[in-house]
């Protein structure tokens, strides 16, 4: 018998592919990060041993302690998600691999700095705030090149791509003109940039995901449709 879990992240891995391939594009070209953030470490367990490597955390420590309690799980790739405010820069620069939310110089500048040596660099995503929402994080789209710039001169990062998170819409035509948007902004900055590692863009989530992949995402944050209702 399969688990709850098992069988969830299976739906959600054809949900992928099925939606891949109607946007007649390869299931390999759109990643699943699997959202973790108020799970336990047991329930990320169970998932990484049906293979999944990539998980996304919103509250720092809390993805501190995670990561530190899954150590001897091989291979697990950590992503922060979540806000990110100047004084929680030092954990998440020495314990993640990824960070999706950094909208502004400043907090780059502090991960750029306390990224230790000794670790690879640490992978970076602008937040966009790609539909204007008055009271949303991420840095406008006419304001993106140039922090993209600022971004990817710093040492100890690699500038990635984009991550999008619009408010929701109930019909997927809307879902999908909406993302749209974020995947020109995303091919403006690949060209303007030439950087061969923005390869990123990080929009979908367990209500949407279908709608991200036909515009283009290349990774869908999932967390409700793998671990259930939090």
């Amino acid at each position: 018998m399969m688990s709850e879990i098992q069988q969830r992240y299976q739906a959600v891995c054809e949900r992928i592919t099925q939606a891949a391939l109607q946007a007649g594009r390869p299931p390999a070209q759109v990643q699943l990060l699997a959202v973790s953030k108020t799970f336990a470490a047991e329930q990320v367990r169970e998932v990484a041993a049906l293979g999944q490597r990539d998980f996304g955390e919103n509250y720092v420590q809390e993805g501190v302690d995670k990561i530190a309690a899954l150590k001897d799980v091989q291979g697990l790739v950590w992503h922060c998600i979540g806000p990110l405010q100047s004084n929680k820069t030092r954990p998440v620069a020495e314990h993640f691999d990824w960070v999706h939310s950094v909208d502004r110089l400043k907090i780059s500048q502090r991960l750029s700095e306390q990224r230790p040596a000794d670790l690879p660099p640490l992978n970076i995503c602008l937040q966009v705030n790609i539909d204007g929402g008055p009271t949303k994080a991420g840095v406008s789209p006419r304001e993106a090149l140039a922090l993209a710039q600022a971004v990817s001169a710093l040492p100890r990062l690699v500038l990635r791509g984009l991550m999008t998170i619009p408010d929701p819409l109930e019909s997927f035509d809307a879902q999908v003109a909406v993302h749209l948007q974020a995947k020109r902004l995303f091919d403006e900055l690949h060209a303007a940039l030439a950087l061969p590692q923005f390869d990123t863009l990080s929009m979908g989530m367990s209500a949407d995901l279908e709608a991200a992949v036909q515009a283009g995402s290349t990774m869908v944050r999932v967390g409700t449709a793998v671990f259930g209702v939090r």
